[in-house]
């Protein structure tokens, strides 16, 4: 992980970022004089040829062979976001120097502060230069990044303190993808939920509920999907309050945690099945948001439930056809066990609404592959019974590029998920409106009708081909997302 430092000596790196407008001309000063004339000189021509050539290049490499500069040009309208994905793209040009000297400033006509251009940077930076490497024992020191350090500079002090909740934010970000990049054999339910434990070393409250714990309670939807497994299910609840004043939760998020699905007796085909270590994402995500709240210390109230299973066939596993009582006390009827992760939020929204009784409540899960064939891997399907909710929502998407797209749930969809000898079956008669038909499902379990958001990510939780803040591998999406709702929701 590259570290991030502030106000060191520029001359020290060999790698260099420079930041400005298409509409300004560069000059000395804009460069705050961590590159000598000579180097100034060579990069303002080649300014001028990309000028000339109306190429506009949005990066722009000076490649000195022992120094590189790296120059970031944005237009006067670029959002923060426009500015995180131009500095991801800086970092494969400046990965390979030990060290990375940024010139941060404030950009005319953008109401960007020096220090929002220094979160904006680092953001992007940091998520960059992630990379899930643990298991490889052949790879040699020359095939990673030599990048120790990227050390911000500026023409006023800069306060490392303003980028701490930046720091805390993109930890949770490289955390919620370790835990879904781990592979299942190593991320059973039980090591998952000791892993959370480790959280209440930050000042969060986690309660862990095992098997025996949840027949008592009555998670029967959530032990249905489980019980073909060795490995017992867990649900873990993990409790932030920053605000001592009030007695009540804000938000409480709920994540769907199937370390591994098969899919059950309803078994998916080979092709791609190990993927479905990522069937945990939405808890990832969960948990991810915690820490980060915790380490950012939010003027809010948040709890946070995330449901622990492996879905897997044997001859204890739930078949199509069972029926089961669900914590709610309505009935189910499970006619495919491989849309099982809507019985494991089912109970956790339940037990979260009626025990917490939060002011709103998100869930957040990889839940359908209907999802993928609407939006395909841009964005995430929004659902939801509140418009306040959706729009602060998709606001918050829009500002962090992690952006959501929302369908109805109507009267005519919610009846394709009722059943002729329960209250209702697990899924719809048919493949069509499958993601909707799954968010109808979920608001069954809501009793007291809380303002609720559902967040289908299956589309969005793994790249396939790298993005400038994504790399390969799990996404760690929904992080971003749900912070920037917070912290939205905080200044209300």
């Amino acid at each position: 992980m590259t570290e991030i430092t502030f106000n060191n000596n520029p001359k020290d790196s060999t790698a260099k970022i420079l930041i400005a407008t298409f509409e300004e001309q560069l000059n000395y000063g804009i460069t705050g004089s961590i590159i000598d004339r000579s180097t100034f000189n060579k990069l303002k021509a080649l300014v001028e040829r990309d000028t000339e050539n109306e190429k506009n290049s949005p990066i722009l490499v000076l490649d000195l062979i022992k120094e590189v500069v790296v120059l970031l040009r944005v237009k006067n309208l670029c959002s923060i976001v426009d500015i995180q994905n131009l500095s991801a793209k800086a970092y494969q040009h400046i990965k390979n120097f030990s060290s990375a000297t940024v010139f941060a400033r404030r950009l005319p006509k953008t109401d960007y502060s020096t220090n929002d251009i220094v979160n904006a940077i680092g953001l992007g930076v940091d998520l960059a230069s992630y990379s899930f490497d643990k298991y490889f024992t052949t790879k040699k020191a020359k095939d990673f990044p030599k990048l120790e350090y990227v050390n911000f500079t500026a023409k006023e002090k800069l306060d490392k303190k303003v980028y701490e909740q930046t720091k805390a934010l993109t930890n949770a970000v490289r955390y919620a993808r370790d835990l879904t990049n781990e592979p299942s054999n190593n991320l059973t339910p039980e090591i998952y939920a000791g892993d959370i434990k480790r959280l209440e070393s930050l000042g969060l409250k986690v309660t862990i509920m095992n098997k025996e714990t949840l027949k008592k309670k009555g998670f029967n939807m959530l032990l249905s999907v489980s019980q073909g497994s060795a490995n017992d299910p867990y649900v873990c609840i993990l409790e932030y309050n920053g605000n001592k004043k009030k007695k009540s939760y804000d938000v409480a998020l709920v994540g769907k945690g199937v370390t591994f699905d098969s899919g059950g007796i309803s078994i998916k085909p080979s092709q791609g099945m190990g993927d479905m270590k990522q069937d945990m994402a939405g808890s990832a995500v969960v948990v991810s948001s915690l820490k980060a709240l915790a380490q950012q210390k939010l003027n809010l109230n948040v709890v946070g439930i995330v449901g622990l299973v492996e879905n897997m066939p044997s001859g204890t596993a739930t078949r199509p056809g069972d029926i089961v009582t669900s914590l709610s006390g309505k009935t189910v009827e499970i006619l495919n066990t491989d849309a099982e992760g809507r019985l494991v939020l089912g109970d956790c929204l339940t037990y979260v609404e009626r025990e917490y009784k939060p002011e709103r409540i998100i869930d957040i899960a990889t839940l359908t592959g209907a999802i993928i064939v609407a939006l395909g891997d841009e964005m995430a399907g929004l659902f939801s019974n509140d418009d306040c909710l959706s729009e602060l929502l998709s606001i918050s998407g829009e500002q962090t590029g992690e952006q959501l797209w929302r369908f109805p749930i109507t009267d005519n969809y919610r009846k394709k998920v009722k059943s002729d000898t329960a209250d209702l079956k697990n899924i719809s008669a048919g493949r069509s409106a499958g993601s909707i038909t799954a968010a109808c499902f979920l608001e069954n379990f809501l009793i007291n009708k809380t303002p609720w958001a559902h967040l289908d990510i299956a589309g969005v939780d793994k790249v396939e081909k790298q993005k400038p803040m994504y790399p390969c591998g799990s996404s760690g999406f929904g992080v971003l997302l749900l912070n920037k709702f917070l912290h939205n929701l905080e200044q209300k």
